[in-house]
């Protein structure tokens, strides 16, 4: 049966709304769009964890927004995640778990890096991107479900187009190309988006599952190609088009807080790079089958040992 299309919204994201008493998480949110999506979650009044890889790093980022803001200092909060740990994922969870969350923005994320392999012996880019994540999102949901208007975003990339889901060789054996890898992850992102948001809304549960991206934005992301040329090339253009992690962050923050946002739309920047809207792109084929969301699904709970109930 044909669905009709979601609704764009008529108006941007101008006026922020109030989240005093609210709880959030966001991974990677010690810097580049984690950290803009983290200040301003906690300028509006919410708590936030950050997770990070990197726990002095964070907890640098979190005393610089403190101090610059003048926040309380249990406005914000660090603690350790790295997303290809299944033992670091189930210590941030257990910390992150103790009361009701609002919003989870699973934001973190790696680029383009060399092989390397999870302890199940998964491909690094997928592991960390899409399964960590699936983990992480399977054991807040409980929280989430006590939550004001609960939702998570997850944020891929419009690169995710050119994904290709080979669930048959997540280790990359047959032959590994460090973007490929990265579309292959992004492109999981969005589908594991949309897959949750299915399951939630059939469930009845009030979380709402959304997918974002920031477009061609200046992050530290793009310093950890291992290729030279590519990191001076992404470099070149990213300075020619790319937009600052504030304004790319729109996207990011619409599906996030914007009232009448719909799920069903992919949330990113247009316009002005200093002063863009967001606007929410209908999701191409490759990302709608049912079929394959419910083979990765069903990957993602064999390989994390989660459930994610519905």
């Amino acid at each position: 049966m044909d669905h009709p299309a979601p609704t764009r919204l008529t108006s941007p994201l101008l006026t922020l709304p109030d989240l005093t008493g609210r709880r959030a998480v966001v991974t990677g949110g010690a810097s580049g769009l984690g950290l803009v999506t983290t200040r301003t979650f906690a300028l509006q009044g919410a708590d936030v964890i950050i997770g990070a890889r990197d726990v002095t790093k964070a907890e640098a980022a979190r005393a610089h927004l403190l101090a610059e803001h003048d926040l309380p200092a249990g406005r914000i909060s660090v603690a350790g995640l790295d997303l290809i740990d299944p033992d670091s994922i189930e210590r941030f969870a257990g910390m992150a778990a103790g009361a009701p969350m609002d919003l989870l923005v699973l934001n973190a994320g790696i680029s383009s890096v060399p092989l390397r392999h999870d302890r199940n012996g998964i491909e690094s880019q997928f592991a960390t991107n899409h399964l960590g994540h699936f983990a992480l999102a399977a054991r807040l949901l409980p929280s989430l479900e006590q939550g004001t208007d609960p939702r998570v975003v997850t944020v891929s990339s419009a690169l995710y187009t050119a994904g290709k889901l080979d669930l048959e060789d997540l280790a990359s054996t047959s032959g590994y190309s460090p973007g490929r890898a990265y579309n292959r992850s992004k492109l999981a992102n969005v589908m594991f988006a949309l897959e949750l948001g299915r399951r939630l809304a059939e469930s009845g549960s009030s979380v709402r599952s959304f997918a974002a991206h920031p477009g061609m934005a200046r992050t530290p992301l793009h310093t950890t190609y291992p290729s030279v040329a590519t990191r001076v090339m992404t470099r070149i253009i990213a300075g020619a088009i790319g937009r600052e992690p504030g304004p790319a962050d729109v996207g990011v923050l619409t599906a996030a807080l914007h009232r009448d946002a719909s799920p069903q739309l992919f949330w990113g920047p247009t316009g002005s790079k200093t002063h863009p809207d967001a606007l929410g792109d209908r999701f191409k084929p490759v990302a709608t089958d049912l079929e394959t969301a419910a083979a990765l699904w069903e990957v993602s709970e064999g390989l994390t040992g989660t459930r994610i109930a519905s």
